[in-house]
């Protein structure tokens, strides 16, 4: 079976994993059921997972698996959680891809892996100073799309 990341590009995200600091946890959320990028998606995070062992990979089914898709907040597949570990425990950081993360997303992908390693979002202080001071849930999303 070819692989999605060649040869060049799995060297420079082992060079990357050298800086991981934690284990993290990749849950991959997809659906047998009208997925359009589900086989693709869970394949690119496999081939990301076995680059370096501090990154562990899960695969859950978006309606298999309801109530662990409702405890992360994942209504809809592909998803890719990005989450902390602490032996056994699962952090949820709140770091969540919908689609393929491809082009300009897939280093996104990558230093988020890195930042949920670290807990540490590379934030300044006036921006953390700000986030404290915030009394309701705050609920960010962001979209790109390709040009």
């Amino acid at each position: 079976m070819e692989k999605l990341l060649n040869e060049q590009i799995v060297g420079q995200i082992r060079q990357a994993f050298a800086g991981i600091s934690n284990p993290v946890q990749i849950l991959f959320f997809g659906s047998r059921e009208n997925c359009e990028y589900c086989d693709e998606t869970e394949k690119l995070v496999r081939e990301i997972s076995e680059i370096d062992e501090r990154v562990n990979l899960s695969i859950h089914d978006l309606n298999d698996d309801a109530a662990l898709a409702t405890q992360y907040r994942v209504d809809k597949a592909p998803v890719i959680v990005i989450a902390g570990r602490d032996g056994d425990k699962v952090i949820d950081l709140g770091i969540q891809f919908s689609g393929i993360p491809s082009g300009y997303e897939f280093s996104t992908l990558i230093n988020d892996i890195l930042f949920a390693s670290k807990r540490d979002s590379g934030l300044g202080t006036a921006t953390r100073e700000f986030l404290k001071s915030l009394t309701k849930p705050l609920h960010l999303q962001v979209f790109v799309t390709p040009t």
